[in-house]
């Protein structure tokens, strides 16, 4: 930061990331500890975004990810806030009563992370933890850091005000000056819209109902996931005896059962989640989310990136919405340092495009793959229910297909970058 600013000028460096979320924290983390010059942007104080009515959502860390919250210092502050995913077991239906790994019933496909991690102490299949703790978490390590995050702060415009240099203007009359600007701001992303760069994708006429539960026997971390013909039910292990759901309807049925009191509801709960974790019961507020696919046509433009929602928004039946902002995260981050050790100049289209080529398939590998699993399992066709169910019972009786699918979650496919390795950065 130069020292002769104008009293306008918050911030003069290499990069300024909009948006601070778990994306835009993430990625901050990333740059600062490897010596980059970097600041953080967001119209929220971070604490409010740690409340816990502001956000029920919790979220599957893949392995990967888990790494480079370890590497940029987060991970050591949520302890007891994470529950390791040890199974995961997709079916085609409701509950039942006695559901397990590998037990009666009907067709289903059992992932057991011992395949690919055998060991007693090795990686579990994914890291769950409410996105509040997550949050809470980033905020300490860019605090311990001394990452800058001007907070709140709303962005009104991004503008090239100099050769080789971006601004964001500020709603406040403040700017601040980067050599690139990082858009983390949403699958809204202001910034993705000044630039002009389209979008792609569909709404889906569903919901997401979000709610914490509380259940009397262990879930052992077991991860559940299971095709109705509304939309996916997930049972998503927290620590203790408790889970995330994500409770998929048609717009309409989900904003109805937020709507209902609390004994219809309970009914409502009980009826869907059957028994097979003993009594249940709500342990927190309701929530609903619009459900949708939609994606940037490019993910850079003249001295902007796009990362997390910005770049694109997935439906949630892989849990890979925010891991993809993770990955984002690392490969801008790699990209961005080799830049500078080289010399060159990082907010350059030249440099730039190796991120673009880099993420672009992955994101559209997922994006397209979870608007394919929802077109086929949110229905109640009768052929379509049995040749899904004969796909799932023959991919469980396959080895190298589970682990493949287990391996592909955990974002451990193609070249992988160093803070999903596990590595650090550094100039």
């Amino acid at each position: 930061m130069l020292s002769g600013m104008s009293k306008d000028l918050l911030f003069d460096g290499d990069v300024a990331i909009a948006g601070g979320g778990l994306a835009g924290l993430t990625l901050g983390l990333a740059l600062h500890r490897a010596g980059v010059s970097v600041c953080v942007v967001d119209a929220l104080p971070l604490d409010s975004r740690t409340a816990p009515a502001f956000d029920g959502r919790a979220s599957a860390l893949a392995y990967t990810s888990w790494r480079m919250l370890k590497s940029v210092g987060a991970a050591a502050h949520m302890g007891e806030h994470v529950q390791p995913i040890e199974d995961i077991l997709v079916v085609d239906g409701r509950p039942y009563d006695g559901l397990k790994p590998g037990g009666p019933g009907r067709e289903q496909l059992h992932f057991d992370r011992r395949e690919i991690s055998p060991d007693d102490d090795g990686e579990a299949l994914g890291y769950m933890a409410e996105n509040r703790w997550t949050r809470i978490a980033l905020a300490k390590a860019a605090e311990e850091a001394g990452l800058p995050v001007f907070a709140p702060e709303r962005v009104d415009r991004m503008e090239e005000d100099r050769p080789g240099r971006a601004s964001l203007h500020l709603e406040s009359g403040k700017r601040i000056e980067a050599r690139l600007i990082v858009a983390c701001d949403g699958k809204f992303s202001r910034l993705r819209e000044q630039a002009g760069i389209r979008t792609w994708g569909r709404e889906y006429a569903q919901k997401g109902l979000v709610l914490t539960v509380a259940h009397e026997k262990s879930h052992e971390g077991v991860a559940y996931e299971f095709f109705m013909p509304s939309g996916p039910f997930a049972i998503l292990p927290l620590p203790g005896n408790r889970s995330s759901l994500v409770w998929t309807e048609r717009s309409a049925a989900a904003d109805a059962l937020k709507a209902m009191d609390e004994d219809g509801f309970q009914e409502a709960l009980e009826a869907r989640f059957g028994d097979f974790l003993g009594a249940v019961r709500p342990d927190s507020p309701k929530w609903t989310y619009p459900l949708g696919l939609k994606a940037a046509e490019t993910f850079i433009a003249p001295r902007l990136a796009l990362v997390g929602d910005a770049a694109r928004a997935i439906h949630p039946i892989a849990g890979q919405g925010f891991n993809l902002g993770v990955r984002d995260a690392a490969v801008l981050a790699e990209t961005i340092v080799e830049a500078k050790r080289a010399g060159l100049d990082p907010g350059s289209m030249a440099q730039l495009q190796p991120y673009e080529r880099w993420r672009k398939t992955d994101s559209a590998a997922l994006g397209i793959g979870t608007d394919f699993f929802n077109t086929l399992f949110s229905n109640d066709h009768a052929s379509i229910r049995l040749a899904r169910g004969l796909g799932l019972g023959i991919v469980d009786k396959i080895p190298a297909a589970r682990r493949f699918f287990m391996r592909t979650a955990g974002g451990e496919t193609g070249d992988l970058p160093a803070l999903l390795r596990g590595e650090s950065l550094s100039l």
